[in-house]
């Protein structure tokens, strides 16, 4: 027998729960089983034909040889001018500017540049996470020697938390603030006058926190709709030098399979951060796929791409009122409506204790998706790994057609009216 092992932080590291029930039902599906998927987070939209035009045109043009890590200076600075003209983020330039292999590689990168493990004596840094969370967010930092201190939020708020409690959070080690807004899990988002509360407190803890810096996550950006507007907390002049602006292409545009996501963060130290996240980089996938980069430009400044961006919003903004509909038909099923994304984040807690008409005992949100996945063909993403109150909550996509937003929410009530 060998005595190889893999490292401890590799061992104890939990797979996200969406990739792998996303597998599962994949699987089924392949081996013939009629499985109507709600698990994955990725738009069903094709990408739009100008850009996938500008990438062949790239690869054709022989643009198919390295670039500088971080990417082009010219696609860099078209990025800058997007987060300058359109979010309000004043101070960018090129230069503030990492492009990475899809929104999570971006957003390891920053956490690694900002964490350390603590020596012996020294209390860890702390990561500060609104919950419910997108499940990468946490093993991203416990990987980068952090620890989480989560601050939670429920239905009865849309899942915000308030200015009190990150207020009441905050302490000497804290290190970084996450905001994902609008949100992954919940469908739901800050307001202008909710960001600028929190900014106001990041503010004035400058002297408790001295080395707090937010990172905002903005990937469903353009995927908003009812009241609420998107709002970038780094175009508040108070902070703008402690935050870190992460987007990407992967929702707006219905780029998932291109993997591009990119950061920025203006002032000096922010230029460190970039230089540092080129150094890692440089160590791990040097640059994108090079003929990416016109693709970039093509998605960020044609106004037929725009066109079709708002098409998409406005076929995921009848979708929402759609699902919320059907959901409002199933017994022991209470949601908060979404704004934004493409998801909801339904309290299935009044099924729990339950027995299916399989015989599976329902205890918990897992036991539910697993039984809902062999009984009725489904694939929901239970919610405990998204934190906080997460448990009684499951995580539905409706990143699909109308079709099978009916079908999926005929099969759900089914199966709870056959719950005993």
């Amino acid at each position: 027998m060998s005595n190889l092992t893999l490292s401890r932080r590799v061992s104890t590291l939990k797979p996200s729960i969406t990739v792998a029930l996303n597998s599962r039902a994949k699987a089924l599906k392949a081996s013939g089983v009629d499985i109507l998927g709600f698990a994955a987070g990725e738009p069903d939209f094709d990408t739009p034909q100008p850009i996938k035009d500008a990438a062949i045109k790239a690869m054709l043009d022989g643009q198919t040889k390295y670039t500088p890590t971080l990417g082009d200076m010219k696609t860099r600075e078209c990025i800058a001018n997007k987060l300058v003209n359109e979010n309000g983020i004043a101070g960018l330039t090129g230069e503030h500017i990492a492009i990475g292999v899809g929104g999570k590689h971006v957003l390891y990168s920053s956490i690694q540049c900002l964490f350390d493990f603590p020596e012996d004596g020294e209390e860890p840094w702390e990561m500060l996470l609104p919950t419910p969370a997108w499940v990468s967010y946490r093993p991203i930092c416990e990987l980068s020697g952090g620890v989480v201190r989560e601050i939670n939020a429920g239905p009865e708020s849309d899942f915000r938390i308030t200015a009190q409690q990150l207020k009441d959070t905050i302490t000497p080690r804290s290190r970084l603030l996450i905001l994902n807004s609008p949100s992954n899990p919940c469908g739901t988002m800050y307001s202008e006058a909710d960001l600028r509360a929190l900014a106001q407190v990041i503010h004035e803890a400058r002297e408790i926190a001295p080395n707090l810096v937010v990172l905002s996550d903005e990937i469903y950006e353009k995927i908003v709709y009812g009241e609420t507007k998107h709002f970038s907390i780094g175009s508040v002049p108070e902070i703008a030098d402690r935050v870190i602006t992460l987007n990407g292409m992967s929702k707006a545009f219905a780029m998932t399979g291109w993997r591009i996501g990119y950061v920025a963060m203006p002032g000096e130290f922010g230029k460190q951060l970039i230089k540092g996240i080129g150094t890692l980089q440089g160590q791990m996938t040097t640059n994108i796929t090079s003929f990416n980069f016109a693709a970039i430009r093509e998605a960020l400044t044609n106004p037929e791409v725009a066109q079709t961006v708002d098409m998409m919003r406005r076929a995921f903004a009848s979708r929402a009122k759609l699902i919320m509909n059907r959901l409002s038909e199933i017994p022991g099923v209470t949601c908060p409506t979404p704004t934004g994304a493409f998801y909801v984040f339904p309290d299935v807690s009044a099924l729990f204790g339950k027995t299916s008409a399989g015989g599976t005992k329902i205890i918990d949100s897992p036991s539910l998706s697993e039984a809902m996945l062999d009984e009725a063909h489904i694939a929901f993403v239970p919610g405990d790994d998204f934190g906080g109150i997460s448990g009684n909550h499951l995580r539905i996509s409706f990143a699909c057609s109308d079709e099978q937003i009916n079908a999926g929410m005929d099969r759900f009530k089914s199966f709870v009216e056959g719950l005993s």
